[in-house]
C-alpha cells in the first residue's frame, strides 16, 4: 500500500530538517505506534520496516522506548520447557 500524506510545507519544512529521510521516519514512527498499540506484532514490525531478524526488531523497538514484552502465554512456555530440561 501505498500512502500520500499532505503537510503544510512550514511543517514538513521543519520535520524535514530532523529527519534526513522523513518517509523512512514516518514509517518507523508508524510502526512504533502500531507496536505500542498492540495493533503490530514484533514479527509484523520487522516485516513492515525490512528487518532481517527478529533482533533486529526488537532492538529497534526497545531504542524507540517501545521494549516488547512477554506475555503470560510465552512465560508459561517458557515455564513448562524450563520444567522440562529440569526433569521436573
Amino acid at each position: 500500500m501505498t500512502l500520500t500524506l499532505q503537510l503544510p510545507d512550514r511543517v514538513a519544512a521543519l520535520l524535514q530538517s530532523a529527519w534526513d529521510d522523513l518517509p523512512r521516519a514516518t514509517l518507523e514512527s508508524l510502526a512504533v505506534e502500531g507496536y505500542r498499540s498492540g495493533r503490530l506484532s514484533c514479527a509484523q514490525v520487522g516485516e513492515m520496516l525490512g528487518h532481517a531478524s527478529r533482533w533486529e526488531s526488537v532492538n529497534f523497538l526497545a531504542a524507540h522506548g517501545a521494549w516488547p514484552g512477554t506475555t503470560v502465554e510465552e512465560f508459561q512456555s517458557d515455564l513448562a520447557t524450563l520444567d522440562r530440561v529440569r526433569g521436573a
